[in-house]
């Protein structure tokens, strides 16, 4: 197995997190790879597109890192898992004040999964505090997904200083790969879209995920979007980062 940690994260919400981090473990679930999501962000969106009734759990990931429980696991598809959030974790911050080398509690809890999983994808909050921090430590590539908007674009400069910072603790921690959601032909999306393909070349993917109401729709069906409208500008999109994504990191 592959067992490669991968962390989308962007401090600005709105940006196509929970959806871009459903879709693709779908996609890489479809391809046969065993597929592990994990929720940290309190708005539960990740977790309530596959688990409408997750408020009924009695576990969410905020047990396993406040408290240092066992991951929460669900299965949710054939090859896909999601270790599911709750309510709680928009309190984990302030939870986790007082734990022992707390930015590595998430990395410590996932190595004793991480042997079942030829994916991890973690899903994050739109902030970039500590639980952020666990999921960047925890990782072993960097996704950002980015609106082709100008305050996204600003942010970027930022978020790769913070993520930059986090080197003292681990070394190889860096930003992987940027890629654009919910675009649209205006005149401004074309411009920040040149913009960003210019100041992160060497990152920035060619697939562009374009605006499409078959995404927002799914969304809380409990399907992913190629069960849900396979022949949708949305899927076949999905499809093709996911696979840009394999070929970016070498992976057949």
């Amino acid at each position: 197995m592959l067992h490669k940690v991968i962390t989308l994260a962007n401090f600005k919400g709105g940006v196509g997190k929970s959806t871009s981090t459903a879709a693709i473990g779908a996609c890489l679930a479809m391809k046969g790879y065993k597929v592990l999501l994990v929720d940290l962000d309190g708005q539960s969106n990740l977790t309530l597109y596959y688990v409408p009734n997750a408020d009924i759990m009695e576990d969410s990931i905020f047990d396993t890192l406040v408290s240092g429980k066992a991951i929460p696991i669900i299965n949710v598809k054939p090859n896909l898992d999601i270790v599911p959030s709750s309510l709680e974790m928009s309190s984990a911050e302030i939870a986790m004040t007082n734990t022992l080398a707390r930015e590595q509690v998430l990395s410590r809890a996932l190595s004793d999964v991480k042997v079942n999983y030829d994916f991890i994808l973690i899903d994050c909050p739109p902030s970039l505090g500590i639980v952020t921090t666990n999921a960047f430590i925890a990782a072993d590539e960097i996704l950002v997904p980015m609106t082709p908007e100008l305050l996204p674009l600003k942010g970027m400069k930022m978020l790769d200083s913070f993520v930059s910072s986090l080197k003292v603790v681990r070394p190889s921690v860096k930003l992987s790969g940027v890629f654009i959601t919910r675009y649209n032909h205006r005149k401004l999306n074309k411009a920040v879209s040149e913009a960003l393909k210019k100041r992160y070349a060497d990152i920035t993917f060619k697939t562009i995920i374009r605006e499409n109401i078959s995404i927002a729709e799914s969304a809380g069906s409990g399907q992913s979007i190629f069960e849900y409208e396979p022949n949708s500008n949305g899927a076949k999109d999905y499809l093709e980062l996911t696979e840009e994504i394999l070929r970016q990191f070498n992976i057949s």
